[in-house]
């Protein structure tokens, strides 16, 4: 096929993608399984387009992840995921160990299998997987410190599951101890950390102080940077994948040029990348082999759902709250166990042991494919519905509008954007009985379709859309102010209610 056809191709296949996340969007269903659907589409079961490279795969898959990590840890807001930083690192670390464990006792109770492809099959599910993740927080309101579990699990598990399964998948018999496989996980995460600690303040530090001749060459320099930090931690033997997303989360968190801009692009690399990563992957499967997986792969779909990701999370749990770092409570470990979403993650990484040629890694294939399509399927759709049930929603949340403006820049200012949900006290509050911080102003409110600059007597009502201009230095003020508000009306302070999360 001549490469003019191939970019047209392409091409049209990104179209349609981009298209397809509109429908994605309103149905709730995660884009990933659309995109899924254009690679089986394109493949030898109906268009006839021959891919079957595991190792290309895996290279592919491992590059268009570091770009889903890198957009992951700028887009991430440090200042709300910092309490949540101890739980996601517990359930990143000791999590993912018991999740493993209870998926490969499992797997070899009930079908046999050798303890060395049930330890792969364990390791390979048990990272949640960071684009579903990100995409259902943009679009699920939730309290903080539960979507900062959330994002900066999805964020920190990547790196040590893959370390566990590239090693499971290249050692011979017999099998190295625990102590081992724990040192040697431990010393490439820490390989990892270093150079992001390295990386991102030094390139805070050039971006400051170097003028660049175009602004469009801050987005392309912030993700370069993310690229180096993944490229010497895996020349120094290290995590590539903790690196790129903690050089990434010092990067979107520093106050460079044009921040929004290079958020913007670097989101836009992410889709981009996602689409490439879940279409390839559609293309590699096979439908007509996966008869025999389904069976196998939902057996141990159920198991991850039902009882590893459960048990991981409460003993995680329990651990943050013997090491005095956290206490999460049983309708948060509920949702916390129902929104461990997977998605792109397990698939790439079920074609490592693929690419080394382990036996039955062919098979492993099929079942976390299968796992995946179907378990998400079930999960993403339902987490607002699950949200509800355990009521750990938090439809009144401010959330972060990412407007590209030069004088917010310069004046060191967020914009803030407020849905008030019905049965909210701030109905019928004055602007003026807010009493928000000098420095932080209500500059707009859309009603009914209407926009309107409200004056210090106009009543906030049910319904509205409320924008809020506020320095960075009083963000925080300002929204435990409206959440305080928002829970219990003007007099919140009397009440003794400060809006904390």
């Amino acid at each position: 096929m001549e490469i003019d056809v191939w970019i047209l191709l392409g091409a049209a296949v990104v179209v349609v993608a981009i298209v397809s996340v509109a429908v994605a969007h309103r149905s709730g269903l995660p884009s990933l399984l659309l995109f899924l659907g254009f690679g089986l589409l394109l493949g030898d079961s109906a268009i006839g387009i021959q891919f079957s490279d595991p190792e290309l795969a895996q290279h592919i898959g491992m590059f268009a992840l570091a770009i889903i990590l890198a957009e992951g840890g700028l887009t991430t807001n440090w200042r709300h995921v910092r309490p949540a930083v101890p739980s996601a690192l517990i359930l990143a670390t000791l999590g993912i160990g018991v999740s493993v464990v209870v998926v490969a006792y499992a797997v070899h109770g009930l079908f046999g299998t050798d303890w060395r492809l049930a330890l792969i099959l364990g390791a390979v599910l048990a990272s949640t997987d960071a684009a579903a993740v990100f995409s259902v927080l943009r679009r699920l309101p939730l309290p903080p410190k539960l979507s900062g579990i959330l994002e900066a699990e999805s964020g920190f598990n990547d790196a040590p599951t893959v370390i566990i399964v590239v090693m499971l998948s290249q050692i011979t018999q017999p099998m190295p101890d625990l102590w081992t496989f724990v040192w040697n996980t431990a010393l490439e995460l820490a390989i990892g950390a270093a150079v992001a600690f390295l990386v991102g303040p030094a390139g805070v530090f050039a971006l400051r102080h170097v003028a660049l001749p175009a602004s469009g060459l801050y987005p392309i320099a912030v993700l370069a940077l993310t690229f180096v930090a993944y490229g010497g931690a895996v020349l120094l033997h290290g995590s590539g994948f903790l690196a790129v997303y903690v050089t990434g989360l010092i990067l979107g968190n520093a106050r460079l040029p044009h921040r929004a801009a290079t958020r913007g692009f670097a989101e836009g690399a992410a889709w981009l990348a996602q689409i490439l990563l879940f279409v390839m992957l559609g293309l590699l499967a096979s439908p007509k082999e996966m008869s025999s997986a389904i069976v196998p792969g939902l057996i141990a779909g159920t198991v991850l759902v039902l009882l590893a990701r459960p048990i991981s999370v409460m003993i995680s749990a329990f651990a943050a709250r013997v090491l005095r770092l956290d206490r999460i409570s049983w309708r948060e470990q509920a949702f916390l166990s129902w929104a461990g979403l997977r998605g792109a993650v397990p698939i790439v990484l079920a074609t490592i042991p693929w690419a080394n040629n382990v036996q039955g890694s062919e098979e492993l294939f099929d079942q976390v494919f299968v796992v995946v399509v179907v378990f998400t399927l079930v999960q993403g759709p339902t987490l607002p519905f699950v949200a509800r049930l355990l009521r750990v929603g938090a439809p009144g949340e401010a959330l972060d509008l990412e407007v590209e403006s030069a004088p917010l820049e310069e004046l060191n200012a967020d914009l803030l954007q407020l849905k008030v949900p019905p049965g909210s006290q701030l109905h019928g509050v004055e602007i003026f009985e807010l009493r928000l911080p000098s420095d932080a102003q209500v500059t707009l409110i859309v009603r009914d379709g209407k926009s309107f600059v409200p004056s210090d007597t106009t009543r906030v009502r049910a319904g509205d859309q409320v924008l809020i201009v506020t320095s960075a230095s009083c963000r925080e003020q300002v929204e435990r102010r409206m959440r305080a508000v928002s829970r219990q009306g003007k007099l919140a302070g009397w009440y003794g209610e400060r809006g904390l999360e």
